[in-house]
């Protein structure tokens, strides 16, 4: 198991910053949501509706080819969304 999140961390390591990052939906702050690139740390929009958070991510991967992520109120991932060409 230990090795699965090893290559799960370098993956995301390669990916983090580049146009290949993908838009995940994360909790923020107290009841707020917010959209975050990969290896980024602010960031691209906070909102209080998860909704609006989830379309923005979705409109995001979309002109990027990549995928958005989307987190539930515990910050697992709930859903996975491919915009990759």
């Amino acid at each position: 198991m230990a090795n699965d999140n090893n290559q799960q961390n370098e993956y995301f390591e390669d990916r983090a910053g580049s146009e290949d990052a993908r838009f995940h939906v994360v909790p923020h702050d107290d009841k707020g949501w917010a959209v975050k690139r990969e290896g980024e740390d602010d960031p691209e929009l906070t909102t209080g509706s998860k909704e609006d958070a989830v379309s923005k991510a979705k409109e995001l991967a979309k002109d990027a080819s990549t995928m958005a992520i989307i987190h539930d109120d515990d910050g697992k991932i709930e859903d996975q969304l491919n915009f990759e060409s």
